[in-house]
């Protein structure tokens, strides 16, 4: 077990602050004890942090053991402290992990080190093809990984040992630890996998350890070419942040899921339900050219634009509002964001002109009418809009000025022509901060 530790950590430098996440149980007790045992030979300082989450009534003594035994280690401990609702949607066990999680990304270290070993990888896997995961998903736990996008490394440097292994280990040097009461509990799905299920496999297939931690292995080779793929397929179809729908049309079913998969992810988006990408990418895919497709999933929407699709933040519509300008410098927009005025001389809107009626600010002026370009005709919003390129959940944010009743100027498309100043005229200068930028 020693001389796997020490490989681990030789073949996986990480830095020099090790953290080990402490549970107090057998599996994380016998990690803490290699490390303990490691860290002035391998060079690395060494902490522990444990994560109460409240859940059983033997969770302070939990926490109270963690700190008698890391005091008699010399181990620096945190104590992070979280609350679990019952009622959570995801689940007991999915909300618990989340919140240790997250404790472990706010830890001061370079990487945290979880004694995850090769029965928890066997059931991982088991557990994934139950709930009809993916390839990435049956890659089951790798033995490294980068935590929540930040610096922090994730390490399992038990991946390759047995429980029978960290028991026995755990008996030579006299270790003692804590037992979770839950982990008998049969209700949960790993439990019951554990206790029910995995004792029969092994009455016929006594070796199934190794040979789904292989098949884990495996599965984890192809998710890498899954993503070498789509890095492929993503040069020239991901352009200015947004996929091309011709890119995705000239492709094979499964690459055009792996290539929308792999977009969304490049957005920080949470991997889709396959139901829910396969809906997507239909739609996307079948819509007319000139149809607008919107497509929500976890507070955000995927958008189709002629060629292109968009992710964007789910925005609502600005619904109806007016704003009146008494010739401040800085007209602040509720949900539009704000106008900038400033005055100019032979551009602009015509002082002379706007001061001849009460202006106001409205929403997107749906059916006006506006010429921006003195040799052409009037023509409606929309129109001047497509012409743009500007899609239609952009168009419904845009400001418009009026003078009376009288469409005066829109943002991103300019000022009407009866209203552009002439040449040394006084003239307002209009420029547009959508909601979150700022007006300097």
């Amino acid at each position: 077990m020693l001389g796997r530790a020490r490989e681990f950590f030789q073949s996986h430098p990480v830095g020099r602050r090790v953290c080990v996440g402490l549970s107090g149980g057998l599996d994380s007790v016998v990690l803490l004890h290699l490390l303990n045992t490691l860290r002035d030979e391998l060079g690395f300082s060494l902490s522990a942090v444990h994560v109460n989450h409240g859940l059983s009534p033997n969770a302070e003594a939990w926490a109270e053991f963690c700190t008698r035994l890391c005091a008699e280690w010399a181990v620096p401990l945190a104590l992070a402290r979280v609350r679990i609702a019952a009622d959570d949607p995801r689940g007991i066990e999915a909300a618990a992990r989340v919140a240790r999680y997250d404790a472990f990304a706010r830890q001061a270290c370079d990487a945290i080190a979880l004694a995850h070993h090769r029965d928890d990888q066997a059931e991982t896997l088991l557990l994934q093809l139950l709930r009809g995961a993916g390839i990435k998903g049956l890659a089951a736990m790798p033995a490294e990984r980068g935590l929540a996008d930040g610096p922090i490394r994730l390490l399992r440097p038990l991946l390759a040992a047995d429980r029978a292994e960290l028991q026995a280990y755990a008996v030579a040097h006299g270790l003692a630890f804590v037992e979770d009461e839950s982990n008998q509990q049969t209700r949960y799905a790993r439990n019951f996998l554990r206790h029910e299920v995995l004792p029969v496999i092994e009455r016929h297939f006594p070796a199934y350890r190794h040979t789904l931690a292989r098949a884990a292995r495996h599965f984890a080779d192809c998710d890498e070419i899954v993503q070498d793929m789509a890095v492929l397929d993503a040069a020239g179809a991901m352009v200015e942040g947004c996929l091309r729908v011709s890119a995705l049309v000239g492709l094979s079913l499964p690459r055009a899921r792996n290539l929308l998969r792999y977009f969304l992810a490049s957005h920080g988006w949470p991997a889709p339900p396959a139901t829910w990408l396969e809906e997507a990418l239909n739609q996307l895919l079948q819509a007319r050219p000139d149809a607008e497709v919107r497509l929500a999933l976890a507070g955000r929407e995927l958008a189709r634009y002629r060629d292109r699709i968009h992710v964007l933040a789910a925005v609502p519509d600005s619904g109806i509002g007016e704003w009146s300008w008494r010739g401040e410098p800085v007209l602040e927009l509720i949900g539009l964001g704000a106008l900038a005025f400033m005055q100019g001389r032979g551009h602009g809107v015509s002082c002379a002109r706007l001061a001849a009626a009460p202006v106001t600010v409205r929403p997107y002026p749906g059916g006006a009418q506006l010429r921006p370009d003195c040799r052409r005709p009037r023509r409606s919003v929309k129109n001047l809009l497509q012409e743009s390129a500007v899609p239609p959940w952009q168009r419904r944010q845009l400001p418009a000025l009026y003078c009376g009743e009288r469409l005066v100027w829109l943002a991103g498309v300019g000022v009407d022509c009866a209203y552009q100043a002439g040449p040394d005229e006084p003239g307002w200068l209009i420029s547009w901060r959508p909601p979150g930028a700022l007006v300097s």
